[in-house]
């Protein structure tokens, strides 16, 4: 497939003010020389309700939005039974960089603390770690590891911000095909960044947390949350690009305070409605007509995954047995896709690759042909799936507008999965599909094999 140049699309994502880039992937430039590297040692505070770590990798064309979010974290600050911390990178001579904050440069660690000052960061500097590659999983799991040592709670949170592709990994030019599928946290400096199936291992280093959070684009995919499954109680994310202004922080963190013993599902619901609030603002509203965007988030259940993909396997082992192929190509014709290409790479939506699972399974099962041997029992599985996505595993699914096709975003249902589309070039990504603990727990790969030969 064509190469994109500089591996980014072009998607317009707009901030409060001003457009700014979507939270997918790019190269950087060489590396810097480290800075100086401050000890990060302290005796543990006391134990509070949460702590939310933050691990904030700025360390590309998104560097003033990273520290635009910092600085809206400190219009909460901790408090007595919170603890906000935050690992957050940056560098000079980047696409979009910024003099802001005094035009520092590396990885630097703060215990984040209210102030009214939007446009400088003026929480106690823990430790300025020189230029650590965050691209590296084992750098996210040193600060989760030290974070939860160091701001000991009940509960955790566990925030990655940065860049998303879901479950591929972009390649680039000159990258080593051995390194295998990465999927989040760009580090443009390095040229690196966290494969998907590594991000399981940052919590075996650092242990599970209550909460994980992906504020990047298009992780909340089967194939990313299976990973994460031994991770987290609750997996928080996006099916769709994510846009610039984010998330709600000021009023997840603000609904949070006020109920501090609130368990990991609730503190999801509370991250979910809040997105939504945000964006039924009147001046996102008009953002996301303007840009012809919709949103989307959820929360899910981890601990549901693996009943998840039994019941995925079963539905696509029969609906392959049926084969149904006119079932299944209008299926795929009117499925919700998500923005993976752009108008002039993907016109009508119909190339993208990352789909709703619920509503790709709902319209195979609507066009079915009862009368097809095998039918039904594809149809019976495919009701059973889907009821149990909408019953069990979804705690609590969000989502605003349309897409540039027309198409309304009701047909999330918070997970998105691979769905092969009408031939095309995007992206170049390595063929290592079959290298992900969800196709080896459901065999999907031969399914997208199978959907390839159908037409629309």
């Amino acid at each position: 497939m064509e190469l994109l140049t500089q591996i980014l699309l072009p998607l317009l994502l707009a901030a409060p003010v001003a457009a700014g880039p979507a939270l997918d992937g790019l190269p950087g430039q060489a590396p810097q020389p480290p800075r100086a590297i401050a000890s990060s040692a302290r005796p543990a505070a006391p134990t509070k309700e949460w702590t939310v770590l933050i691990y904030m990798n700025g360390k590309s064309n998104i560097e003033p939005y990273a520290l635009a979010d910092l600085n809206r974290f400190e219009t909460i600050g901790s408090g007595e039974r919170i603890n906000l911390v935050a690992e957050i990178g940056r560098s000079k001579g980047l696409e979009n960089d910024t003099a802001a904050d005094g035009d520092w440069a590396g990885v630097r660690r703060y215990f984040v603390t209210k102030d009214a000052d939007k446009e400088r960061i003026t929480s106690p500097l823990l430790a300025d770690l020189g230029n650590p590659d965050m691209g590296d999983w084992k750098e996210a799991a040193a600060f989760l590891k030290w974070g939860k040592a160091a701001y000991p709670a009940r509960k955790y949170i566990f925030i990655i911000w940065d860049h998303g592709w879901g479950w591929i990994d972009p390649k680039k030019t000159g990258e080593n095909p051995a390194y295998g599928e990465k999927s989040i946290s760009h580090d443009f400096v390095t040229g690196n960044y966290i494969r998907t199936i590594d991000m399981g291992k940052i919590f075996k280093v650092a242990g599970k947390v209550d909460m994980y959070v992906s504020m990047a684009c298009f992780m909340q995919m089967a194939e990313v949350a299976y990973e994460l499954k031994d991770g987290a109680d609750v997996i928080v994310g996006s099916e769709e690009v994510i846009q610039l202004p984010s998330l709600n922080w000021e009023d997840f963190l603000t609904r949070l305070a006020g109920n501090p013993v609130a368990g990991a599902e609730t503190a999801g619901v509370y991250m979910v409605d809040t997105f939504r609030e945000m964006y039924a603002r009147p001046e996102y509203q008009e953002m996301l007509e303007r840009t012809r965007y919709g949103v989307q988030l959820s929360a899910v259940r981890a601990r549901k995954l693996p009943l998840l993909a039994n019941k995925i396997k079963a539905w696509h082992e029969l609906a392959a047995a049926a084969d149904d192929k006119a079932a299944l190509a209008r299926a795929k014709a009117e499925v919700l896709r998500f923005e993976v290409g752009d108008e002039t790479t993907d016109p009508d939506k119909r190339v993208s690759f990352y789909g709703d699972l619920y509503n790709f399974v709902e319209l195979a099962g609507r066009y079915t042909d009862p009368g097809r041997p095998g039918a039904r029992e594809a149809a019976a599985a495919g009701e059973s799936l889907n009821k149990f996505i909408a019953e069990e595993l979804t705690i609590k699914n969000v989502w605003l507008g349309k897409d540039r096709t027309g198409k309304e975003y009701s047909g999330t249902h918070g997970i998105a999965i691979n769905i092969p589309g009408r031939p095309g070039s995007l992206i170049e990504y390595f063929p290592t599909y079959s290298d992900l603990a969800f196709e080896k727990a459901t065999g999907w790969g031969a399914f997208m094999t199978y959907l390839r030969t159908i037409g629309e």
